[in-house]
């Protein structure tokens, strides 16, 4: 008879053409570190190694660029990873009694 990827017809003999939904791909937050005057430099080069599975010398790079930018791109997730890994970040600071900032923005 008819195949499935041939246009249908329905009762009317009208040919219709089945749609084939349209996929986005979901929109990427930038995970942010900000600068304070009192988190060891050490200590952020370590939670970028950790937390964002960077080299040491890439994260020391990150970590100088929020020391004299005030912020910084730390990576690029999904919604879902990246308020996770602000989560992970700034409980993780907390613990150990430090005001390093993380959060997230629209890329």
């Amino acid at each position: 008879m008819s195949n499935d990827n041939e246009k249908v017809q329905n009762k009317d003999d009208l040919a219709l053409q089945e749609a084939k939904p349209k996929i986005r791909r979901p929109p990427l937050y930038k995970v942010v570190l900000i600068n304070d005057d009192y988190t060891p430099m050490e200590f952020v080069v370590h939670v970028l190694e950790n937390f964002f599975k960077m080299n040491r010398e890439k994260a020391t790079r990150i970590m100088l660029h929020v020391h004299t930018r005030g912020k910084g791109v730390c990576g690029i997730y999904t919604r879902d990873i990246a308020e996770t890994k602000v989560y992970q970040v700034n409980e993780y600071s907390r613990a150990n009694q430090h005001p390093l900032l993380c959060s997230m923005e629209e890329a």
